[in-house]
C-alpha cells in the first residue's frame, strides 16, 4: 500500500495494491493501538547512532522520564529497517533487571516516524569512564561486572547472542543498576549453529575467532567482550585498542601469546589464519598487565580470554567465581556513586575519545 498526501487532521488515504482502490482511515484510528509521540515531551538529545537518535523525554500521561529513540528510516523504501525489527522483536520478549526495557513503540504523524520508548538510564559507562575524576574501585568494578554477567546469563539461557557488548552499550541508573542495551546486532541462535556474518562486535571487543573468520558464533564471543570490559574497568582504559583488524590480532597475541593447535584445536583451519603473520610470543602477559590483581581475579580474566571458544568461561561459570566472594567484596548497586549527568547537557556533543569507544548504548547498530 502507498500513502498519498496527508495533513495531521485529514483522514489518511491509502491505496490497495490488490484492488487499486483508495480508502480512508479516520484520523482517530490512524495510529492503531500505538500512542502518539506527541504524548512525550522531548527534553534533550542524549545520543545518536547509525540508525537512530535518542532523546530524554517525559511521558505527559505519567510524568515518567524515558529514553525516546527515533528509528532512522531516511534510506528505507520497504518499511522499518530489519535491524530495528530485530531489536523490537527481541526486547519485547526480554524482561530482566539488567536488560534495558522496551516499554512501547509510539508513532509520529507520518508513516515513517517510529519511536521506541525505553527505560531511562542516567549514564552509560563509556561517558562515565571519560569523565570520572578517579577510576572505579575494585568493589565497584565487581558490582558492575556481576550485573553484566547476570544479564548475559539470562540472554544466553534464552539462546540470544548480543554480539556488540562494549562499555558504551552498558547503561547505569542513578541507583547503580547496570543494564545491557543496543540489541540491533543480537541474534537468536540454535543447535546446530547456523553461519552468521563475522563482521560484528566493535573491533576493540572482538573475539579472536571472529577476527580469524569463524563461520559459527557462540556465546563465547560475548564472553570475550566481557573480559575486555572487565579489564577496561580495572585499568580505566581500553585493553586492546586496535586501529585495524591486523593490529587487533597483534595486540591480542602480545597480551596472551601466540595461539596454536594444542591450546586451540582447529585454529590452523580458520578461514583467515593465512592472512596474518603472527608474531612468535610464547608468554601470557596478563599478570604483568594487572600486577595488583588477586590470583582469583587473574584466573577469571584468563578464563574469559581463553583462545579456544569451547574452553572460555560461560556467564554462569563467572558468577560462581571465587573472585566475587573475596575481599574487597562487590558493593551493593545502591551504594555505587552518583555522577553528573554529562549526557543531559543541551547541545552537548560526544567528545572524540568517547566516540572512539563508540556511540551511546541506546542506538541500534
Amino acid at each position: 500500500m502507498e500513502n498519498t498526501a496527508e495533513t495531521d487532521l485529514e483522514p489518511l488515504k491509502l491505496k490497495s495494491l490488490k484492488t487499486n482502490k483508495t480508502f480512508l482511515i479516520p484520523h482517530r484510528e490512524r495510529l492503531g493501538k500505538c500512542r502518539s509521540v506527541k504524548e512525550y515531551e522531548k527534553m534533550n538529545r542524549i545520543g545518536e547512532g547509525t540508525y537512530g537518535i535518542v532523546y530524554r523525554a517525559r511521558d505527559t500521561r505519567t510524568n515518567e522520564i524515558v529514553a525516546l529513540k527515533k528509528v532512522r528510516m531516511d534510506k528505507e523504501k520497504d518499511g522499518i529497517p530489519i535491524s530495528s525489527l530485530r531489536e523490537i522483536n527481541l526486547l519485547i520478549r526480554l524482561r530482566h533487571p539488567n536488560i534495558v526495557e522496551l516499554k512501547e513503540v509510539v508513532v509520529g504523524s507520518h508513516l515513517e516516524s517510529l519511536f521506541l520508548v525505553m527505560s531511562y538510564c542516567e549514564q552509560d559507562l563509556a561517558s562515565l569512564l571519560e569523565n570520572m575524576q578517579s577510576p572505579f574501585s575494585e568493589a565497584q568494578v565487581k558490582c558492575i561486572v556481576l550485573q553484566l554477567l547476570k544479564g548475559l546469563a539470562y540472554l544466553h539461557h534464552n539462546f540470544i547472542l548480543h554480539r556488540d557488548l562494549k562499555v558504551s552499550n552498558l547503561l547505569m541508573t542513578d541507583k547503580g543498576c547496570v543494564k545491557i542495551a543496543d540489541f540491533g546486532l543480537a541474534r537468536v541462535y540454535g543447535i546446530p549453529l547456523q553461519p552468521m556474518t563475522p563482521r560484528v562486535v566493535t573491533l576493540w571487543y572482538r573475539a579472536p575467532e571472529l577476527l580469524l573468520g569463524t563461520k559459527t558464533q557462540t556465546t563465547a564471543l560475548d564472553m570475550w567482550a566481557v573480559g575486555c570490559i572487565f579489564a577496561e574497568l580495572l585499568a580505566h582504559k581500553p585493553l586492546l585498542p586496535g586501529a585495524s583488524e591486523i593490529q587487533q590480532v597483534d595486540l591480542i597475541v602480545q597480551l596472551l601469546g601466540t595461539p596454536n593447535e594444542s591450546i586451540w584445536p582447529g585454529f590452523s583451519r580458520l578461514p583467515l589464519v593465512g592472512q596474518y603473520s603472527l608474531r612468535k610470543q610464547p608468554y601470557n602477559n596478563l599478570k604483568n598487565k594487572f600486577t595488583w590483581l588477586s590470583e582469583a581475579g587473574l584466573r577469571l580474566l584468563n578464563l574469559l580470554f581463553m583462545y579456544n571458544p569451547q574452553r572460555r568461561a560461560t556467564a554462569t561459570d563467572c558468577l560462581e567465581s571465587s573472585y566475587f566472594k573475596e575481599k574487597p567484596l562487590p558493593c551493593e548497586p545502591e551504594l555505587m556513586p552518583t555522577f553528573p549527568h554529562h549526557r543531559n547537557k543541551r547541545g552537548g556533543s560526544v567528545n572524540e575519545s568517547q566516540s572512539k569507544r563508540s556511540k551511546v548504548g541506546y542506538s541500534v547498530a
